[in-house]
């Protein structure tokens, strides 16, 4: 193999960062940071700029010294992840993990963001690092819908405050989608949108406002809802389910 031309010599060469989110590496951000680190060589050449451009097919890659290319197939994936279950694809701790859900025979899979442990519900996996750097950078703001059973009755103050804004230890929180949707007699339930992903934000927006979480799910990110897929089952994305998602990234900037 030769060292690659410079960029935009090659039709179809494409800037590192973006080929190793496609390849499902890191994002283009940690991607580039990966360049910076000097952890990455194209065609055994160690590189140091995040503008190197490469071609799949024609360059070989590798970050840690193993060579790395984009899957040749595409697999996305919903789960309805239960409680107990760690977002990660191993514990060393032994907890059980989201790697446990997937189907036998498929490729690599890594989940697009975080819930929390103790949280339910939709969670995507996929081998697209260009659509999971897509969903989870915050200049998209792709929402999320969460449904929360709280302690006590949030009253209009509180749903205000929540669409205004909560004062955290990390800083004022985006305005928030917030509706009280069922009440009983000591507890509500809550749908929560949120366009920013903090850690625990839900659990902390909540608890701020004097209303601590008894249990939470998310049910929808960005187009994608959680239907009827009972807890712990795995689903595969439609095309048109994929298209939206795409589109509700690009579109939600």
């Amino acid at each position: 193999m030769t060292t690659p031309e410079p960029a935009g010599e090659r039709e179809g060469a494409e800037r590192i960062a973006k080929y190793l989110a496609r390849a499902g590496v890191a994002s283009r951000r940690a991607s580039e940071e990966l360049v910076a680190a000097g952890r990455v060589s194209v065609n055994g050449e160690v590189i140091g700029s995040p503008g190197t451009k490469v071609l799949t097919g024609a360059d070989e890659v590798r970050v840690d010294g193993e060579v790395v290319s984009p899957p040749e197939e595409l697999v996305y994936l919903m789960l309805n992840k239960p409680m107990g279950v760690m977002t990660t694809l191993d514990d060393p701790q032994g907890r059980p993990t989201v790697a446990d859900y997937i189907p036998a025979g498929m490729p690599r899979l890594f989940p697009v963001g975080r819930l929390d442990y103790t949280t339910t519900g939709l969670l995507l996996l996929t081998n697209d690092g260009e659509l999971a750097h897509l969903m989870m950078h915050p200049r998209h703001h792709v929402p999320k819908l969460y449904y929360a059973v709280v302690d006590g009755v949030p009253d209009a103050g509180d749903l205000t405050h929540l669409r205004k804004g909560v004062q955290l230890d990390d800083g004022m929180t985006a305005p928030a989608g917030a509706r009280v949707v069922q009440v009983r007699e000591r507890t509500a339930a809550v749908e929560l949108t949120l366009r920013e992903g903090r850690k625990r934000q839900v659990r902390r927006m909540l608890s701020a406002i004097g209303h601590p979480v008894i249990s939470l799910a998310r049910t929808a990110y960005g187009p994608l809802t959680l239907g009827d897929l009972p807890e712990g089952a795995v689903r595969p994305l439609s095309t048109a389910e994929v298209d939206a998602l795409r589109a509700s990234a690009k579109g939600a900037e």
